[in-house]
C-alpha cells in the first residue's frame, strides 16, 4: 500500500489489459495512470474534513455572483445569505480549533435560537444555486473545521460510512452544514437525511439548502420547495425559503459537445499528458462496482485529465448511478475528460431518462458534455479556440 494524493493509502491493483481499448494502436510514450488501478482508502476522519466547497467553487464568493439586473430575486437572496452568514459567527468563548477525531472530544455546540435556523435555494437550472451555497460556507465566519459543504449523496455516503449515530456526534460541533443537490427522488434516503438534520438543528447546527425537482411534476427543472419542505416534514418550520428565478447561464453562447474522437486520438492524448488517466470505459464501469461511491473523489484527486475508450451505453440502473457520482466528482474537480465511442448523450437509455432518476442523468450528460468540451484542447492544442 503506498501513499496517494493527499497522503491518502491506495491499493494499486493490476491495470486492465484492455485499457486502451479493443482495436486501438499502441503510441510510444510514457504508460498514462489508470482509474482501474486505483482502489483508494479513505479514513473516516477524512470524509468529514473533506466536507468542502468542490474545487470548481474554491474562490467563489457573495461578490463574485453577478445577479441578473432584471431579476430581482437573485439581488435578494445576495443579501438575505450575507445577513445569514453573518449571524453564524462562533459564539462567545466557543473554540475554534479543528475537531477532534470523528468529533470526540469536544462539548456540545449551544442550543439554536428560536426562529428559522436554515435556508432553502429554490430556483431553477443554472441561476447559481451551487454558487450561492458556497459563499455562503466562505462567508460564515467559522473556522473551516465547524462547517461542512457537501451533495445529498455525499451525506447519506457519510452516513453509510460512519454510522447513523456517529455521523450525528461528528456533525453535531458544527456551525453550519451546507447541502447541495437535496435528492427527492429517493423516498429512503429522505427519511433518512431528514432525521439526521432534526438531530442537528437540536444540536444548533444551521442548514442550507438546495434540491432537486420530484419527476413528474408540472414545471419540473423550475421550483420544488413545497416538494422540499414537505419531505422534510418536521423540519420546515426551521428554513427560509429563497425564491431565485432566472435563464439558466450554462446555455448563454456555449458551443455544441465535441464529437467523439478515436481510440487512437485518445490514447495518443492519454500518453501526451502527464496526469492522464487511460482506461477502457466497460472496465472502469466494472471497477467502479467494487469502489464505495464515498470513495470516487478520492478515486479522481490528482488527475489531470480522464481519457475513456469505447464508451458505450450503460447497462442497467445500478450502474448508471454510480456513473453519475463519478461524473459529478469529476465535475467538481474539473476533470477533463477525453472519449472514444458513442457520445455522451447516449449513455443512458430512453427507460432510464424517461424513469424516476432521470434528472440525475441528464445532469451527467451536462456535466459530462461540459468535461469533454474541456478536454478537445487535450487533441487539439491549446491554442485551439
Amino acid at each position: 500500500m503506498a501513499p496517494g494524493p493527499q497522503g491518502l493509502p491506495w491499493t494499486t491493483v493490476s491495470p486492465s489489459s484492455s485499457a486502451a481499448g479493443p482495436g486501438s494502436t499502441p503510441i510510444a510514450g510514457a504508460d498514462p495512470l489508470s482509474l482501474c488501478a486505483r482502489e483508494p482508502h479513505v479514513p473516516a476522519d477524512h470524509l468529514v474534513a473533506e466536507m468542502v466547497p468542490p474545487p470548481r467553487f474554491d474562490s467563489v464568493r457573495f461578490g463574485t455572483y453577478v445577479p441578473d439586473p432584471n431579476q430581482p430575486s437573485q439581488h435578494e437572496a445576495v443579501r438575505v445569505l450575507e445577513e445569514f452568514a453573518g449571524g453564524l459567527g462562533e459564539p462567545s468563548g466557543a473554540g475554534t480549533g479543528r475537531r477532534g477525531f470523528l468529533g470526540f472530544g469536544r462539548s456540545k455546540a449551544p442550543k439554536a435560537p428560536a426562529g428559522p435556523r436554515g435556508v432553502y435555494l429554490d430556483g431553477g437550472y443554472g441561476v447559481g444555486k451551487t454558487h450561492l451555497l458556497a459563499s455562503l460556507w466562505h462567508a460564515t465566519p467559522a473556522d473551516p473545521s465547524r462547517k461542512a459543504f457537501g451533495t445529498f449523496v455525499e451525506l447519506t455516503n457519510l452516513v453509510g460510512a460512519l454510522g447513523f449515530q456517529q455521523t450525528v456526534r461528528t456533525l453535531s460541533g458544527h456551525r453550519l452544514l451546507c447541502i447541495d443537490e437535496f435528492e427527492l427522488d429517493d423516498p429512503g434516503d429522505t427519511v433518512l437525511v431528514s432525521s439526521l438534520l432534526a438531530r442537528l438543528v437540536e444540536a444548533g447546527v444551521a442548514l442550507a439548502a438546495t434540491s432537486n425537482t420530484l419527476p413528474g411534476k408540472l414545471g419540473e427543472g423550475r421550483f420544488a420547495a413545497v416538494d422540499f419542505l414537505r419531505e422534510i416534514q418536521g423540519l420546515s418550520a426551521h428554513f427560509r425559503t429563497l425564491r431565485i428565478d432566472g435563464e439558466d447561464y450554462r446555455h448563454r453562447g456555449l458551443p455544441e459537445a465535441p464529437a467523439p474522437h478515436s481510440d487512437e486520438q485518445v490514447t495518443r492524448a492519454a500518453r501526451a499528458t502527464a496526469g492522464a488517466s487511460l482506461d477502457d470505459f466497460g472496465a472502469l464501469l466494472d471497477h467502479l462496482a467494487r469502489v464505495h461511491p464515498s470513495r470516487y473523489g478520492a478515486l479522481t484527486d490528482g488527475l489531470a485529465a480522464v481519457c475513456l475508450t469505447g464508451v458505450r451505453p450503460v447497462p442497467d440502473q445500478s450502474t448508471a448511478l454510480r456513473l453519475v457520482v463519478l461524473a459529478d466528482r469529476l465535475y467538481d474537480r474539473e476533470v477533463p475528460v477525453l472519449a472514444s465511442g458513442l457520445p455522451f448523450d447516449q449513455l443512458f437509455g430512453e427507460d432510464m431518462l424517461k424513469g424516476g432518476y432521470r434528472k440525475k442523468y441528464f445532469r451527467a450528460i451536462s456535466r459530462l458534455t461540459a468535461l469533454a468540451r474541456d478536454a478537445a484542447r487535450l487533441v487539439d492544442g491549446p491554442d485551439t479556440p
